[in-house]
């Protein structure tokens, strides 16, 4: 087997780049809260499927240490995975050329990095296997690489692998019933691979994904199916349809993929989707080519694996962006269909690059130089504050005020834990406590990151509890004192002027011990009060759980 030595340089950089970022970016809101996932394993959870508790954790169990690194470590090695799997079925659709090119795009597109390789998130594993279930798929789909090959698809055992991988996608995000949603679509609207649906090896395959799905259908079962019901409850119109977010929803994909790969995305997977309507439109009315039957031959094998690729990803992306219109879109729901789509884009890159080499090399190079530095630059500001005004390390004094700056949401965890350790009242405090909670089920999640290695029981006293509803009773912290711990930023809140009223009848008594500043810069970007509660007189309602 030949090596590509461009493929092996481009995946490890790309692991170099993910891995260097994984250690030195700040702890976002969703991953302190995955990492909680890692300190009350199930079945599955309020939110998401099981799987992110072990990505999440993976780094933590080999280590014994709780810091940014260790719980990004399972990410940042199964994008490297996802990557190679995306790389190996290019290669199988398309050629080796368009492997390279598709791999060198999937590896300078920001949010793909992102989401995908440097943060802990659901979608680790569900990349992971979505790209190793794609291509199971192309093999066997298309077993031949001769493109003049008309023999019979025969329907073989790869089936049953492809339902096991759509249903261990699912486990990671639920985003995997898509996957397999879109691969029935194609062998309906693929004539030659219709018959898959009708072999026995599609039985096993619907047997396997119930069999890996199950851990998630039992924790439902066991909790009145409350997370099908929150995360459909999530695509439930609450307004009419509103074109202008539907164009804030569109923009800001672009950002992420970056318009120099956006837009291309978009063209390219619209223009396959004409020109697949054309040659069906073609067949229906009889239409003959006039080219030679092989040529013809090679171009309807052609369609068939652009077909493939579309119906995984465009469902997804333009789905999402739809929804966009009349719901909030996170950045992470539509972006594995365009990840999908990379594939269509790597193939029209590489046709192009036959005649005009220069324009691709100058369009790929010319955005990877642009993305790296503005990606350093974001990732140095996070951790130093490069912009951030009047800070230590800011560039010519620097023109973002801390308190505008969301970055600063993603804290210096080690920091936050250091306060506990260097003072002695504070860490008095923590010993005499019974348990720690926080009035935002993400800002418990930061703190129960920062004091685990303390030992402390960490729970979340709010309207939207998340998993804290199913991590314990609420009974159980009744008669017992506990630390109130929050931040400033999420002190606020329109139903209670003063924060403390919250919890004023469920306490005997609510006093504040001290403020802990997180810096950056040498200066305080983040606050977090603490105050002591104790004890505590009655449960706190939960509207879940």
């Amino acid at each position: 087997m030949k090596i590509n030595k461009w493929a092996i340089a481009i995946l490890l950089w790309g692991f170099l780049f993910r891995a260097t970022s994984a250690i030195y970016l700040n702890t976002g809101f969703d991953e302190a809260y995955y990492y909680l996932y890692t300190q009350n394993l199930n079945w599955s959870y309020f939110d998401h499927p099981p799987l992110v508790a072990l990505t999440t954790g993976l780094g933590v169990w080999l280590t014994g240490a709780v810091t940014p690194f260790t719980i990004r470590i399972g990410g940042v090695l199964l994008y490297t995975g996802t990557l190679i799997f995306s790389y190996l079925t290019s290669k199988r659709l398309f050629g080796d050329r368009t492997a390279t090119l598709t791999l060198g795009i999937l590896t300078t597109i920001p949010i793909f990095q992102i989401a995908f390789g440097i943060l802990t998130l659901p979608d680790n594993a569900l990349m992971f296997f979505w790209s190793a279930c794609l291509y199971v798929a192309a093999i066997e789909f298309f077993p031949s690489n001769d493109l003049y090959d008309d023999k019979p698809y025969k329907p073989t055992y790869r089936l049953a692998i492809i339902g096991l991988l759509v249903g261990l996608a699912f486990l990671g995000k639920y985003h995997g019933v898509i996957l397999g949603g879109g691969l029935v679509l194609f062998c309906l609207l693929s004539s030659r691979h219709r018959r898959a649906l009708l072999s026995i090896w599609t039985l096993a395959a619907i047997a396997l994904f119930a069999i890996a799905i199950s851990p998630v259908l039992f924790w439902n079962y066991q909790h009145e199916f409350a997370s099908f019901r929150f995360q459909s409850g999530r695509a439930v119109p609450s307004q009419g349809y509103n074109f202008e977010r539907l164009l804030v929803t569109f923009l800001v994909a672009l950002g992420y993929l970056f318009p120099t790969f956006g837009f291309p995305l978009w063209w390219t997977s619209f223009r396959t989707l004409g020109e697949l309507l054309q040659s069906s439109n073609r067949k229906l009315k009889g239409i003959q080519s006039e080219a030679p039957e092989q040529e013809n031959l090679a171009l309807e094998i052609l369609h068939q694996k652009r077909l493939l690729i579309l119906c995984v990803s465009m469902p997804i992306f333009f789905g999402f962006t739809f929804m966009g219109g009349f719901i909030q879109i996170l950045p992470s729901w539509h972006m594995p269909g365009f990840f999908g789509a990379t594939l269509l884009l790597g193939e029209r890159a590489a046709l192009v690059q036959i005649k005009r080499p220069k324009f691709i090399r100058n369009w790929l190079w010319g955005s990877g130089m642009v993305i790296l530095p503005l990606l350093l630059i974001g990732l140095l500001h996070v951790h130093l504050g490069l912009v951030q005004k009047g800070g230590d390390a800011a560039i010519a004094g620097g023109f973002w005020e801390a308190k505008d700056d969301p970055s600063t949401q993603m804290i210096d965890i080690v920091q936050l834990r250091q306060a506990f350790v260097d003072s002695p009242k504070l860490k008095e405090e923590l010993q005499k406590a019974d348990f720690v909670f926080s009035n935002s089920f993400f800002v418990a999640g930061q703190i129960g990151m920062a004091i685990e290695p303390l030992g402390k029981k960490v729970t979340c006293f709010d309207s939207d509890l998340r998993g804290f509803a199913y991590w314990s009773k609420a009974q159980d912290f009744v008669g017992k004192t506990a630390l109130f711990i929050s931040s400033e930023q999420f002190m606020k809140d329109e139903r209670f002027p003063d924060p403390l009223v919250k919890y004023q009848d469920y306490f005997q008594s609510l006093a504040k011990i001290t403020d802990i500043p997180i810096k950056r810069g040498g200066q305080a970007v983040q606050i977090f009060p603490v105050y002591r509660a104790s004890p505590m007189l009655k449960p706190y309602p939960r509207p879940y759980g």
